[in-house]
């Protein structure tokens, strides 16, 4: 049979038709979404507590979205990290509640909530098995923030230009801390301070600052605070620090699914580094660490603190409804692990 030109021609554009409705889909994304983020970290520090998980997203992203990371103070100060992202001034943020100065019930909580945790793992379990993440998501939702992810980093401890070896030792002392630590620091004598980051070793230096109670020996060496202290107190406020990736609501819901699933998987392998990189710097430092020298205060004696620090629990859950839920949470959770003995809890 003869072919003619129309036939052939239709019969053409009848195929390709047929071809392109049975071919799948593909929604090629011209331009790629960018976003800023800013951690609360300096550079030194960041470069272990957030920039491999940016660096891995932005690899697996392959073009499609790229976070531009900031270290802290570098956009805006920390303490106004949470209006910046709520605004849209910048779109993720890495911190603790407390240090951006959250509007929420749960800020206290953020950072060094005093013995709600004796080891890292304590938080994600709180977080993933005793309902604080989402306590934590319907808060930050109420006020125009994604909560992305809660992770633990390193323990509090002092690191001191003189040594503390009482609690007597501590009155009058100038100190670098997170606000809800501050507080209830300040009634052993410690005079709380707040400084910027970058700011910190060089008040040390000049004697405006006697010490810091914002981090674990690990962050003391990583950031150069051992280079301007002397002493190390092994004492602990707090097992680990509890901080979040958070996001601009409106920004969150303008990314793809694949996306918004990839930047989770980061972020929680982020928490994953911590986890082994301050567990093993922490003991490695304390006894292979050529420029702290340690101190402590006898058991006895440090039992007042946590005794007090079970007050100030008290204290804080009687402000509001949502913050007596969660502290309600840590009491059931470290009543389980202290009757659960060892290896959770010791003594």
């Amino acid at each position: 049979m003869t072919t003619t030109r129309r036939k052939f021609l239709s019969s053409g554009a009848l195929a390709a038709g047929a071809a392109t409705l049975a071919a799948p889909a593909v929604h090629a994304q011209s331009t790629p979404i960018r976003w800023r983020m800013q951690t609360y970290a300096g550079a030194a520090l960041g470069e272990h507590v957030c920039k491999p998980a940016i660096d891995r997203f932005n690899a697996i992203a392959d073009g499609q979205m790229e976070i531009e990371l900031y270290y802290a103070d570098q956009l805006v100060p920390t303490s106004e990290l949470f209006r910046a992202m709520q605004s849209g001034t910048i779109d993720a943020v890495q911190s603790d509640d407390d240090s951006m100065q959250s509007p929420t019930e749960v800020t206290v909580f953020g950072g060094y909530f005093p013995f709600a945790s004796r080891y890292s793992l304590d938080v994600p379990v709180l977080f993933n098995q005793y309902g604080l993440k989402q306590i934590w998501e319907e808060e930050y939702a109420a006020v125009g923030i994604q909560h992305i992810s809660a992770g633990a980093w390193d323990p509090c401890h002092f690191a001191t230009k003189d040594p503390i070896n009482s609690l007597a030792d501590l009155e009058g002392k100038r100190v670098f801390t997170f606000p809800t630590a501050g507080r209830f620091l300040a009634q052993f004598g410690v005079v709380p301070m707040q400084l910027p980051w970058e700011d910190i070793q060089v008040a040390l230096q000049t004697g405006e600052l006697d010490g810091i109670a914002w981090c674990g020996i690990t962050e003391d060496y990583t950031v150069g605070w051992a280079d301007v202290t002397r002493y190390f107190l092994t004492n602990n406020i707090s097992g680990a620090w509890i901080g979040h990736f958070f996001a601009n609501s409106e920004r969150w819901a303008e990314v793809p699914d694949n996306l918004k699933l990839l930047m989770q998987v980061c972020f929680e392998q982020s928490h994953y580094y911590r986890q082994w990189w301050y567990w093993g710097g922490e003991a490695d430092l304390r006894v292979n660490g050529p420029r702290l020298e340690l101190t402590s205060i006898p058991d006895d004696e440090w039992a007042t603190v946590e005794e007090k620090a079970r007050e100030f629990w008290d204290e804080i859950a009687a402000e509001s409804e949502v913050k007596a839920r969660v502290v309600e949470i840590f009491k059931q959770y470290n009543d389980v692990m202290s009757k659960a003995g060892r290896p959770y809890r010791y003594g």
